[in-house]
């Protein structure tokens, strides 16, 4: 069918006219290049009509296949798909949806669904989401100037966001951890990919991976951690100091290396960035070695020098940055993915709403938990930013987590799994590895469920 073979070309941006020739539709595509916004454009209904039974199959056929941190993942046992095939097949049913969403049927019921839900808000006539075709495109949140930027955030408001941040991600727990979970899940994929049994030189990652972690658990000595230390600035060469247990720059040139060995046998994108990511770090602490004998009172001086020095040099850009920070509020370092990005809707003046997508492949109980806790997320990272950077107005957050073809919908409040209510503020947030501990920011946020299902 001539709309599948060139819906491809179709979704990253072109123009279209019809003919009907012999009885047949056939959509021709033609590209376009413009500044700005452009006019949008309504296909016709045939066009939806031709490539529902496609989309139809393709959710079969993905049914328990999500794509989380940039990996095919089966929700069912998360385990990691490896498949070029599928993730096509994904790639094609996600921007297939994006086009659905676009329609005048859809765009009645998600302005209908988002005004039901906002009976109780502050955010009156927000329009509707998901109208502009830049607002159906994904987005990967991967630092807080994207999320500012996205916010509208001043620069004077970001200084006061990054040092805010700042000051509860660079202690050690946090940087340690991140560290820790990075490594462990690069070891993980490499168990499960046989990685250490290949031979031939190709296990000198996994070696790597295996001696950073020797260094992090060697920090380990006692459980009293007052009484001991895991940094320390190097002194002056002609001052004598006690031997230390190596130092930070032992570890920048250990990720340099295992980097270089991922890219040269191609691994995932996902695990070289976040490499890349916390050696930015590493290279602003490598002065510092490691040194278990100090006191109490030298520790938290030492620290604080770290601390201060990580401060000063991670800028609001840096993905270091944003990658403690989401070990620190969520436990772990995967990025945000959002299949549909939406926007900020409002006023402009007291109120604001904030609507993102995911699209999910079917409407069973681990895809639906799944795509919610990755709305979760992306939701309230950026409510988190709002409050911290003192914006002004009601962010009220709403979160569409399924898209149906049938336009018969049935509504999931995200607001029904909480787990507890907090005030936002980085005092009270805590890294949350496990679903039963998230805290929901808001009573005002809410997901729609619409379940992928055929006519008939």
């Amino acid at each position: 069918m001539m709309v599948c073979r060139h819906v491809q070309k179709f979704l990253i941006g072109a123009n279209y006219f019809e003919s009907k020739r012999n009885g047949v539709f056939r959509l021709r595509l033609r590209l376009f290049h413009s500044s700005g916004e452009t006019q949008e454009e309504i296909l016709p209904i045939e066009w939806y009509e031709k490539v529902f039974p496609k989309m139809t199959e393709l959710t079969r056929q993905l049914k328990h296949v999500d794509m989380i941190d940039g990996r095919l993942v089966n929700v069912n046992d998360g385990s990691v798909i490896v498949d070029e095939y599928i993730q096509n097949k994904m790639h094609t049913l996600k921007s297939l949806v994006r086009f659905f969403v676009g329609s005048p049927s859809v765009q009645q019921k998600v302005s209908e669904n988002v005004n039901g839900l906002l009976v109780d808000g502050k955010c009156r006539n927000p329009g509707t989401s998901f109208s502009k075709s830049s607002e159906r495109e994904p987005m990967v949140v991967d630092s807080l100037t994207k999320v500012s930027n996205f916010l509208n955030v001043s620069a004077q408001q970001r200084k006061v966001v990054r040092f805010t941040i700042c000051q509860q991600v660079t202690q050690h727990r946090i940087w340690r951890g991140a560290l820790e979970e990075i490594l462990n899940d690069l070891r993980s994929e490499m168990d499960l990919l046989n990685y250490n049994c290949l031979g031939k030189g190709n296990n000198m990652g996994y070696q790597i991976v295996s001696s950073c972690l020797k260094f992090l658990s060697d920090m380990d000595t006692l459980s009293d951690h007052d009484s001991t230390s895991w940094m320390r600035l190097a002194p002056a060469k002609h001052v004598d100091s006690p031997p230390s247990c190596g130092g930070w720059e032992d570890v920048l040139e250990m990720f340099h290396d295992l980097i270089q060995c991922l890219k040269g046998e191609k691994w995932p994108v996902h695990h070289v960035g976040k490499l890349e990511a916390m050696k930015e770090g590493l290279s602003q602490i490598k002065d510092v070695s490691i040194d278990k004998s100090l006191g109490y009172k030298e520790v938290r001086h030492q620290e604080s020098l770290v601390q201060k020095k990580l401060s000063n040099t991670l800028g609001h850009s840096s993905r270091c940055l944003f990658t403690l920070l989401l070990y620190y509020l969520y436990g772990h370092v995967r990025d945000i993915e959002v299949d549909i990005r939406g926007g900020l809707y409002g006023d402009g003046e007291n109120a604001f709403l904030l609507s993102m997508g995911r699209i999910l492949t079917s409407d069973e109980e681990e895809m639906v938990w799944s795509g919610m806790k990755q709305l979760d997320r992306a939701l309230r990272l950026f409510k988190f930013v709002w409050e911290i950077a003192g914006m002004k107005g009601v962010l009220e957050l709403q979160g569409i987590s399924e898209f149906c073809l049938r336009i018969s919908s049935h509504l999931c409040p995200l607001s029904n799994w909480k787990a507890s209510k907090c005030p936002l503020g980085l005092s009270n947030l805590q890294p949350a590895p496990a679903l039963s501990t998230f805290p929901i920011l808001s009573n005002v946020t809410k997901g729609i469920a619409w379940q992928v299902s055929p006519k008939g």
